[in-house]
């Protein structure tokens, strides 16, 4: 029987999924409702990849999955279905056919991340659900002179919460901060991430910029390796999956 492997790229508002990842219900999750549109179309449980694992309240604009199915159906008529199935704060993007072998996830090469600080006193509402909101004074210079402490191939075990036997080195390739108006900009590129790493680390600069953590004294934290020596957990509303990469 012809099997057809489809690509979808995804967006998404995550303010109201407890992630991407599936849980049992009532939890809603974006595979979730992904998987349940799919369930109407092929009459069958589909098994979906995600290329990454967004946490709660964080968003994408370019997640992307694919799924194996038995049934015959052109990617413009797939994509139209599923997304009259899909809330409105999940839209699919583009669908494509793609090689059997493709995996949504292991075919990664880099991902791009964007984390938004809104620092102005009053944040608008057209904004409110994508950017974290910190309206208190911070040393844009400092956070600026932090950024290229990250940049490389290194041990993030600082500024993760992943198991502790996991692979901690991963190599950040690109991270730039930009600041436009009243708003902060970070955009962060790499092969894979750990749990929490990017929001840790956009933590760790906002404490820089609070006069919390010195920037000499960021090497040290990631010598100790303890996840107690870095700064916040960013919130996730600002965080957004903007790219994956094959």
């Amino acid at each position: 029987m012809l099997v057809n492997n489809y690509k979808v790229i995804i967006h998404y508002d995550g303010t109201n999924y407890c992630g991407w990842q599936y849980q049992a219900p009532p939890l809603k999750t974006v595979q979730g409702e992904l998987l349940r549109a799919l369930k109407v179309i092929a009459k069958q449980r589909i098994v979906i990849t995600g290329s990454s694992r967004t946490d709660a309240g964080v968003h994408s604009a370019g997640l992307t999955a694919n799924f194996h199915l038995k049934i015959r159906i052109a990617p413009d008529s797939l994509q139209k279905a599923l997304n009259s199935l899909l809330p409105n704060d999940i839209r699919v993007m583009n669908c494509e056919i793609v090689d059997i072998p493709f995996n949504a996830r292991f075919s990664a090469i880099q991902k791009t991340y964007i984390y938004r600080i809104c620092f102005g006193q009053v944040c608008s509402p057209f904004i409110g659900r994508f950017v974290t909101h910190i309206p208190y004074p911070m040393n844009l210079y400092k956070m600026r002179k932090a950024v290229p402490y990250f940049i490389g191939e290194k041990d993030f075990s600082s500024f993760t919460s992943d198991e502790p036997e996991k692979n901690r080195l991963r190599e950040v390739t690109e991270f730039n901060m930009k600041v436009k108006g009243d708003e902060i900009i970070f955009t962060i590129t790499g092969k894979s991430f750990l749990r929490y790493m990017v929001r840790n680390i956009v933590g760790t600069i906002i404490d820089v910029g609070r006069g919390k953590i010195e920037l000499k004294d960021i090497p040290a934290i990631f010598e100790a390796k303890d996840r107690r020596r870095a700064g916040q957990t960013a919130p996730p509303q600002g965080l957004t999956l903007a790219k994956v990469y094959y």
